[in-house]
């Protein structure tokens, strides 16, 4: 029996899209091609890989228990093939990563421009959503999430392991509306909501000396992109609570104002995950080498 290696992969990736047209655009091939590579994997390994119809496509049992030794198979060869030209000084190959909206198009984006022009035969292919990145079936080699890990099949590196929320608002907004001066005034100021998946988070939680403190708040605007939040704030238009790291600038510059700087916000560690210790490539952990500095030169919030 003999796998051809791009089959192997063109059903990993057909497994995360859950369609041959989204799986075909992404390796830029006829939808008939990736259907004919599927039918020859099939073929080759005598089992039944996907449920076929008009409107659905979905793994069978055999497919759902084949998948991880296929994304194990690729892995491998992957970390082979970088091995074999591995160098700390010249990286190559294809990076895929997952990233929040608002930390990834305005902290994130200019550190992975300047990597890339330090490392020109690298590619990189990034994804910047507030959804959370599933690494086992989406096509990402590693993403960055805000947040602690817990869970064992991850392999979790910390970036910003010090990094809190704040609350923050805009001058104007703090001059016409005024200041809150404790937690207990929260609820009575518009504050800027985030949403994701239908669930609305406007219960904002805040560590005490002893115990924790949960604040209901309320206001008009909500999105379910954080970069949109922070805009939102710096225009004027509320409260947000908010990523140390996603509002450092505008405080620094004078756009944001820290809100009761005196009141610790919730930890927010910023997390490099990856499913396999085995895909910590040169690129890989010099990024990661890469984020951990810039995010440290960033600091703790006041």
């Amino acid at each position: 029996m003999t796998i051809r290696f791009d089959d192997l992969s063109l059903f990993v990736r057909a497994a995360a899209c859950g369609s041959f047209t989204k799986a075909a655009r992404e390796a830029n091939l006829l939808p008939g091609q990736v259907s004919a590579a599927i039918l020859r994997l099939e073929r080759d390994l005598d089992i039944r890989l996907f449920a076929r119809s008009t409107r659905s496509l979905r793994l069978t049992g055999e497919g759902e228990r084949y998948l991880p030794y296929a994304r194990d198979v690729i892995d491998l060869l992957r970390s082979g093939r970088d091995e074999l030209h591995r160098s700390d000084d010249v990286l190559s190959g294809t990076l895929q990563i997952a990233a929040p909206s608002d930390f990834g198009r305005n902290v994130l984006l200019p550190w992975l421009t300047a990597f890339r022009r330090r490392h020109p035969k690298l590619e990189l292919r990034v994804q910047f959503s507030d959804q959370v990145t599933d690494v086992f079936r989406d096509p990402v080699d590693i993403a960055l999430r805000y947040g602690s890990v817990d869970d064992a099949s991850f392999v979790a590196l910390a970036v910003a392991p010090d990094n809190r929320r704040v609350l923050v608002a805009s001058p104007a907004y703090l001059e016409q509306c005024g200041t809150p001066q404790s937690l207990d005034e929260l609820p009575r100021h518009s504050c800027l909501l985030w949403h994701l998946q239908g669930r609305l988070y406007d219960k904002w939680g805040f560590p005490l000396d002893k115990g924790r403190r949960t604040v209901q708040v309320k206001g008009p605007l909500a999105s379910d992109d954080a970069d949109v939040v922070r805009r939102w704030a710096i225009a004027g238009e509320g409260i947000a609570y908010k990523s140390w790291l996603d509002v450092s600038a505008d405080v620094r510059a004078g756009r944001l104002a820290v809100v009761l700087p005196e009141q610790p916000g919730e930890p927010a560690p910023l997390q490099l995950i990856c499913p396999h210790r085995r895909q910590f490539s040169p690129a890989v952990r010099q990024l990661h080498a890469l984020l951990a500095e810039r995010c440290g030169e960033i600091g703790a919030p006041p």
